[in-house]
């Protein structure tokens, strides 16, 4: 039987890390909206960011009464949230 390879993530050099890190630092310092697009995530993640977690790489993420814990390498784009 041929084995299955999963998806792998897509390698980044430390520019494209430091500038990830950069946005979502600048995002968590001014309480900004923010739309992540997720690794092997259908939907996108929308709110804010509320901690930014050095120890376990782990960036939580407030939509309304739900936190979710996204995988700092897993974050392929940050955008703006979109106003409305």
């Amino acid at each position: 039987m041929p084995k299955k390879s999963k998806p792998q993530r897509p390698s980044r050099d430390d520019f494209e890390l430091e500038e990830l890190g950069n946005q979502l630092v600048e995002a968590h310092t001014e309480k900004n909206e923010v739309t992540l697009i997720v690794f092997k995530k259908e939907e996108p993640v929308q709110g804010k960011i509320v901690k930014l977690d050095g120890q376990t790489k782990l960036i939580h993420v407030e939509n309304g009464f739900d936190t979710v814990k996204v995988p700092f390498l897993d974050i392929l784009k940050v955008e703006s949230a979109p106003q409305f």
